[in-house]
């Protein structure tokens, strides 16, 4: 994609990110901003569930480019992250050879670790996407994969290329746009930090995650989102084995919108409290009186008619 296809400003980020009805703060802009133009990956951290994956889902929507994810894990290699060989084919290549009667080894082995037997994984093929419009690679939830990983990282990060033995160096020749993600559930080097703009996504305030509730899910009644949105507020300020993110809040008011609900009730929130919290420790502990006492707070709150 030409980069005067990219946004010019702040402010245009910040209208991208609302066209696909992503609510960021101005901070947050920047640091996408700044990531576009000067062609430096994006390290986004924060608890999961707040929006990290999907500031890079609404990038590749909001500039027409491909979304190659690279979900991360423990034990993930190279050979799922970048690349590996297609063994089954240069096989299948060596015994036609073979039966062929001629088989010239050197030229044999030139050929069959050449383009046409590489498979190319994320990595690679975020690397080598078409020119003109530089992919958006998601490298998402880099804490969960080990630390030999991240530190194969590094070059691609610092030059945006990779070294395959048998071919060399290959080097992208328009830099895709990188967005890491990290729940953080280990800390990443300083040498990976160091090669990325950084910006930390934090549970919202009560206005952004209204916002961000009818922003989703428009089709919600207006006193349901509030309560739903004042609900998840109070919940997050009790002892919880795991924290509700706002992906939690946007299931749930879509689960009760299809359920027909115009609002809360001790019944329904006892009924769908499992939308929310996610662990059977956090649902023993919530369910019942301490979820009737955060719901008539939030109620006590509600302003909308």
């Amino acid at each position: 994609m030409p980069n005067a296809t990219l946004p010019t400003s702040i402010d245009d980020v910040q209208a991208l990110l609302a066209r696909e009805h992503y609510v960021a703060e101005r901070g947050l802009a920047t640091s996408v901003y700044l990531a576009l133009t000067l062609r430096r990956p994006l390290l986004l951290e924060g608890e999961a569930g707040v929006g990290k994956t999907e500031i890079a889902k609404v990038l590749a929507t909001g500039l027409d480019s491909e979304l190659i994810r690279l979900q991360c894990y423990e034990g993930l290699d190279v050979t799922h992250a970048v690349y590996e060989w297609n063994y089954a084919r240069q096989l299948l290549e060596i015994r036609m050879r073979e039966a062929g009667g001629a088989v010239d080894r050197e030229n044999l082995a030139a050929d069959l670790f050449g383009p046409d037997f590489l498979i190319k994984r994320p990595l690679l093929r975020a690397l080598q996407a078409p020119t003109d419009q530089p992919p958006v690679l998601l490298i998402d939830e880099l804490d969960r994969a080990d630390e030999e990983f991240e530190g194969y990282l590094l070059e691609m990060l610092s030059d945006y290329q990779v070294t395959i033995p048998e071919l060399g160096t290959i080097r992208a020749t328009n830099a895709p746009i990188v967005v890491i993600t990290s729940n953080r559930t280990r800390e990443l080097h300083d040498a990976l930090k160091r090669r990325c703009l950084y910006w930390w996504i934090d549970y919202p305030d009560f206005e952004k995650e209204y916002r961000i509730v009818t922003e989703k899910v428009p089709e919600a009644p207006a006193r349901l989102a509030e309560q739903v949105t004042r609900f998840i507020q109070q919940l997050r300020s009790t002892e919880l084995y795991k924290v509700s993110g706002v992906s939690e809040t946007l299931d749930w008011i879509t689960a009760l919108v299809a359920l027909n609900h115009e609002e809360l009730t001790r019944e329904i929130v006892d009924e769908t409290l499992g939308l929310v919290l996610k662990t059977q420790e956090d649902l023993q502990a919530i369910r019942g009186g301490q979820a009737h006492a955060l719901l008539e707070r939030s109620l006590l709150q509600t302003e909308t008619p």
